[in-house]
Order: structure tokens, then sequence, then C-alpha cells
């Protein structure tokens, strides 16, 4: 009797093991140090932690609902003719994520460009906040699989040269010519599209 329970319980925890969303191991070490940096889980294909209140001080889970798969599902549908399209789509999609989280964090009140000068942490997200955010977003996306023309690259940074402010970007890479695209929320206020650019551009933005 006792052999066959620890057998039952053996293959019962195997099970609960195999059921658990594999997170970190298929992130690349810069993705992954978005999330180690501040001590949070990277988004599953079910969740992700949202990060506001600048470098993600405050924090919300948004556990996906059926209808909100539905509805990304619907907006990426309309980018799968070409990467541009694709790419226009993902922004449709950050607008539909600031829309989603607004009511909650309180974020239809944020501005663009907000950093501590906006003395108002409590209603809006820095640019590692948007940078998180948008990152884990594409990645629920990756999981899935609503991408046919990129995959998520690893945040890019500027404002080493003299003149530019310090800032940071979430990155696709289009799959056919390696090259990176910023998406990039932060230069804007809510429900306003987030640019999209290569980063060869977008390192020398101000």
């Amino acid at each position: 009797m006792r052999a066959g329970f620890a057998g039952v319980l053996v293959a019962a925890t195997l099970a609960l093991l195999s059921a658990t969303p594999s997170r970190a191991s298929e992130l690349s070490s810069g993705v992954a140090q978005l999330y180690t940096s501040v001590s949070i889980y990277p988004p599953s294909a079910t969740s992700m932690t949202v990060c506001y209140g600048f470098v993600c001080r405050r924090r919300e889970t948004l556990d996906f609902s059926a209808a909100d798969r539905a509805a990304l599902t619907k907006i990426m549908a309309a980018g799968r003719a070409n990467a541009a399209a694709e790419r226009a789509a993902m922004q449709k999609a950050v607008i539909w994520f600031d829309r989603r989280m607004a009511p909650i964090l309180g974020t239809d009140k944020r501005v663009a460009k907000a950093d501590f000068r906006a003395n108002d942490a409590q209603h809006n997200y820095d640019c590692w906040d948007t940078t998180r955010n948008t990152t884990s977003l594409m990645l629920v996306l990756r999981a899935w699989n609503l991408f046919r023309f990129h995959d998520v690259g690893d945040p890019h940074y500027r404002g080493f040269s003299f003149g530019q402010t310090p800032h940071n970007t979430a990155v696709l890479v289009e799959r056919a010519t390696k090259v990176e695209w910023a998406v990039d929320l932060w230069p804007h206020g809510y429900l306003q599209p987030p640019d999209v650019m290569t980063v060869t551009q977008w390192v020398t933005e101000d």
C-alpha cells in the first residue's frame, strides 16, 4: 500500500512539474535580465507582471482571459500579409495593452516621456516599465504563435553619446532579414501608438 501510494505521489508531482510553463529557459540572457533585475517572473502563456511606478516599483498581474486572447489574436491576424503589416499590428497590440491596463492602474493619466520630473509615479510608466511590459506582451504573443515574421529581441539602450538622454526599448527581430526594430511606447502619451523604427535609427534619436 505504501509503495503504491508513493508511486502515485511521485507521478502526480512529475505531472505538476511538467505542467508548469517553462519561462527563463526560453529567454536570452538580455531578456531574462529585464526580470531578474527587479525580481519578477517572466511572462507565461497565461499571465504577465505589469510594471509601473518607475523601474517596476509598482506591479500588477495581468491574467489573460479568453476575451483578451481573442482580441489580441484578431489584432495580430490583420498583420499576416508581410513583416511591415505585422509590425503595424504590433503597434495596435501595444495600444490594446495600454487601454486594457488603464482602468486597473490609473495609467489613462500617463504622459509622454514620464520620469521622476512628472512627479506622478503612481499613474505613469518610465522607459524601464514600457520596455519590460512591451517585451512581456511580445513574449506572450510568441507563446501563442501569433508572430509569422518576427521574434522577440534583446532590449536596446542608448544615451551613451553626448547630448542623448539615457533610454531603452523593447525590440522585435525580423526573421528573414535579422533587422532589429524598436517598439517604443515611452515617448508617447496614453493610447498613442508606440514608435516602431529600426534600432539603427532609434539609437540616433533623442
